[in-house]
Order: C-alpha cells, then sequence, then structure tokens
C-alpha cells in the first residue's frame, strides 16, 4: 500500500486528535471520579446527617455564588434561549420513549409494571442530573464560555420540568399526597434561580479584582463539593435489584434521547462546544430528584436508586462516546 504525504500528515493529525481527548478524559476522570470517590469514602465514614447539611448549604449558598460567578465570565449569544426548549424535548422525548417500552414490555412479555414502577422508570428517563453533576462536567470539558448554556439548560428547562411534568408523572401514578402549591413554591424559593437572575444583572457591574478572585475560588469550591456531596449520595445507595428495568430507563435517557436531539442540532444552528454542551446535559445520568420524587409519592424506590448508581457508572462509558460524535 502506498502511503502520500498527504496521508500520512492526515493519519498523524488524526491520531495526534484521539490522543488529545484520551489525554483529557484522562485528567477529566481523574479530577470528577477522585471528588466523588473522596465523598464516597465520606459518605461510608460520617454521620448521614452530613450529606443533608453539605446539600443544604451548596443549595442555598454554594450553587447560588458559583452561578453568579460563572455568569460573569460567560458568553450570552442571541440563540441561547433555544437551550430550555431543547430541555423540554429532551424530557418529553425521555417521557414517550419509557411509555412505548413499558407498552413493548406488555405487549410482548404479556407483563404490564406496577403502576409505581411504571412512574419511576418514566422519571428516570426523562430528568437528568444537569445539575450537580452537568455542571461540573460541561465545565471541565468545554470551559467557562459556554457555561450559561449548561445553565440556561438546567435552570430554566431541567429544573422547571422535573417540578412540573415530573411532579405530573409522580402524582398520575403515585399514592402521595399532592399539593400543587408546594410544587409551585419549590420553583419559587429555588435559591438557583434567584441567583441566575441576580447573576445575569450582576455581569456587568465592574468589582474589585481581589474580590472577582475570591468570588471565583467559592465557585470553583463549590463545584468540588457538589462533585464530592455525589460520592457521598451514592455511597448510601444500596439496592441494584432493579436492574433490568433501570437499564431500559439509562438506555433511553443517556443514549436514544442525546442521539436523536444531537443530530438534529444543526437544524437549530446550534454546532460546535455549544452543540457538546447541550449534548452533555441531555447525556447525564438520573438527577437525584427522581429519588426525591419517588419517596413523597410512595413510587418504586429501588428502581429510583438501581438507576441513579448505575447511571453514574455508565457515564464514564457514554462520555468519551458523545465527546467522539460531537
Amino acid at each position: 500500500m502506498h502511503w502520500t504525504k498527504v496521508d500520512v500528515t492526515g493519519r498523524i493529525l488524526h491520531l495526534w486528535f484521539l490522543g488529545a481527548i484520551l489525554t483529557n478524559l484522562l485528567e477529566l476522570y481523574v479530577k470528577l471520579g477522585g471528588l466523588v470517590l473522596v465523598g464516597f469514602i465520606l459518605g461510608r465514614k460520617l454521620p448521614v446527617t452530613v450529606p443533608t447539611r453539605l446539600g443544604q448549604f451548596l443549595f442555598w449558598v454554594g450553587v447560588p455564588i458559583s452561578i453568579v460567578s460563572f455568569l460573569r465570565q460567560s458568553s450570552l449569544s442571541g440563540q441561547i434561549w433555544i437551550a430550555p426548549a431543547i430541555a423540554y424535548l429532551a424530557i418529553l422525548l425521555g417521557a414517550f420513549l419509557a411509555w412505548l417500552g413499558i407498552k413493548g414490555q406488555a405487549y410482548f412479555k404479556k407483563t404490564v409494571p406496577q403502576a409505581s414502577t411504571q412512574a419511576s422508570l418514566i422519571l428516570a428517563s426523562m430528568l437528568g442530573n444537569t445539575g450537580y453533576l452537568g455542571f461540573p462536567i460541561t465545565l471541565a470539558i468545554v470551559g467557562k464560555e459556554y457555561f450559561a448554556w449548561a445553565l440556561f439548560y438546567d435552570l430554566l428547562g431541567s429544573f422547571p420540568g422535573t417540578y412540573g411534568l415530573g411532579v405530573l408523572v409522580a402524582a398520575r401514578f403515585g399514592g402521595g399526597v399532592q399539593n400543587h402549591w408546594q410544587t409551585v413554591k419549590t420553583i419559587l424559593i429555588n435559591p438557583a434561580l434567584w441567583g441566575f437572575g441576580f447573576g445575569l444583572l450582576f455581569r456587568q457591574v465592574t468589582i474589585p479584582t481581589v474580590a472577582e478572585f475570591w468570588l471565583e475560588k467559592f465557585a470553583w469550591s463549590g463545584v468540588a463539593l457538589s462533585l464530592v456531596l455525589i460520592g457521598m449520595r451514592l455511597a448510601l445507595l444500596k439496592s441494584w435489584r432493579s436492574l433490568p428495568q433501570a437499564g431500559m430507563s439509562l438506555g433511553i435517557k443517556m443514549l436514544l434521547v442525546p442521539l436523536i436531539l444531537g443530530s438534529i442540532l444543526p437544524l437549530f444552528g446550534i454546532t460546535g462546544p455549544i452543540a457538546k454542551v447541550i449534548v452533555l446535559q441531555m447525556a447525564m445520568p438520573p438527577a437525584f430528584a427522581t429519588l426525591v420524587i419517588a419517596e413523597i409519592f410512595n413510587l418504586d424506590r429501588d428502581l429510583a436508586v438501581t438507576a441513579l448508581a448505575a447511571g453514574a457508572i455508565v457515564l464514564l462509558v457514554t462520555l468519551p462516546v458523545w465527546l467522539w460524535l460531537f
């Protein structure tokens, strides 16, 4: 076989590109995985109240301040409002595919899961961890310049979808108390949403360099603590009995939805790093909110727990796939 100079150069560039991807992934796994592992170890050693307190601190203080800081360094393009629209499409597509999966199981296997199991399966297929996990991964892979796209996707898309459509699904199938005002209240008092609004107003305000420096340091500390918290919560998850059904949810949430919607992003004029941000958010594993909703509405907790734990593991395999495709 005869190799031309162009062929050799192209092959060298291709190998260099693959090597760069593998190097970046290895660095990412060491950083993110190391923090999650630290949290996992601490979660096994510390009292169960510690993850709760840390979660409350991040919810009320850490995440809102991080949002304010990163918004000051992000680029807001005219198309950014497409991000939450795509988030709603991803949520609805995940729910629809899960519904089809349930109907297909009933047709081919002649078995119908219990209503509580159906609800948990649908929730795990439609709601992603676009905040505590999606934010750190987006920052690590794409950087701060396009972080606003991840924020818009999560705070104006995933979050209202979780406590809006997600709660409606749970109320339809579950047996918990249905307090719609409590749902509205949860959305309105969310500190991350208020931090998002304040961050948009605060973007053009000039502050001293020292204050800017410490604000950014605090923001990155919040990101690190979010990963530690994920490890702590994973340490408390012990059930794997519902792995087959959880596998269907993960296939929908982490493979089909990002593949289908990611392939049509150019139709919306979304390409390059922005497309990567959107795909990464769509490809995140099920959100911890699925377990919270399952507990409130008496759904299938085992399925919710298994989907959370397995999704975090599957992400290690799917992440390089999405980086290669997009």
